[in-house]
C-alpha cells in the first residue's frame, strides 16, 4: 500500500519510545524524510517553519535512532519507534508531552 501524502506532500508522524510506548513527540514528514529515516536509521523530519529537512539532533546531539516505522490502516499516519539519545524536546524534558491540559488552558 502506498503512504497517503496530504496536498502539502506531507504525513504526520507520531515518535514512540521503542521500549517504554511512551509517545516522544509529533512531526512532519514528506516523501524525502521518510526515504532518508528508512536509509540512515536517523529520524528526519520536515519543518514547516523554516521549510526544509530537519534532521533530529543534529545541532544538539539529541538524535532519534529509529528500530521501525509502521503505518496505519489508512496509511496516512506514521508511527516512527525510536532509541532517544537524549531528550526529544527542544525544551530539555524527555516528551513533548510533558504539560497536562486544564479547563483553564482552553
Amino acid at each position: 500500500m502506498a503512504l497517503k501524502f496530504d496536498e502539502k506532500g506531507l504525513i504526520p508522524a507520531i515518535v514512540q519510545d521503542e521500549k517504554s510506548g511512551e509517545i516522544l513527540m509529533f512531526a512532519w514528514m514528506n516523501k524525502e524524510s521518510v526515504g532518508l529515516t528508512l536509509e540512515q536509521k536517523q529520524a528526519w523530519f520536515w519543518s514547516r517553519s523554516r521549510q526544509e529537512l530537519w534532521h533530529k539532533g543534529a545541532t544538539s546531539g539529541n538524535t532519534l535512532d529509529v528500530r521501525e516505522v509502521r503505518y496505519d490502516c489508512d496509511a496516512d499516519v506514521l508511527l516512527v519507534k525510536v532509541h532517544a539519545n537524549g531528550p526529544a524536546c527542544h525544551t530539555g524534558e524527555r516528551s513533548c508531552f510533558y504539560r497536562e491540559l486544564s479547563p483553564e488552558d482552553v
